[in-house]
């Protein structure tokens, strides 16, 4: 599922990255891969601090695109194309907001499909270190409460 999420992202990088002249063309890889893990870091890291259930919620509306989650993820994405990529934060933040937004619109609007790629049971349960505890339960009772 992390190389599909590479690969959405990838796919999405055009203008941001790969039609960017800021951004060297020997370093188009390694900015994908950041941004990918940015992605990571912040969803894992909502599971982490206990916010689940405002995850989940941030999942089944996909219309709430002004969302701490996306600003938290953009922040975390240009801090790393500062501090990695020497690219200035004014610049490094434009870069993410063009990249991150339309990555995380694509996940949510594929969580609420079926055989999505990015189901939130699939995606929760790789971020929870891919364990077998039944997470469509789990989603289940979040979404009731």
């Amino acid at each position: 599922m992390f190389e599909k999420l590479f690969l959405l992202v990838k796919n999405n990088a055009g203008a941001a990255v790969v039609n960017n002249p800021i951004i060297p063309v020997k370093y188009h890889e390694a900015v994908i891969n950041e941004a990918s893990s940015s992605i990571i870091e912040v969803l894992k890291g909502q599971m982490e601090n206990g916010k689940l259930k405002d995850m989940i919620k941030y999942f089944q509306h996909p219309g709430i695109y002004n969302n701490p989650l996306i600003n938290t993820t953009v922040n975390k994405f240009a801090n790393k194309l500062n501090n990695y990529y020497g690219i200035e934060p004014n610049e490094a933040q434009r870069i993410a907001k063009d990249l991150i937004p339309p990555v995380m619109r694509k996940i949510m609007e594929q969580s609420g499909q079926q055989n999505a790629d990015f189901t939130l049971s699939k995606l929760l349960s790789l971020l929870s270190g891919n364990c077998n505890y039944d997470m469509n339960n789990l989603l289940g009772q979040l979404t009731v409460a």
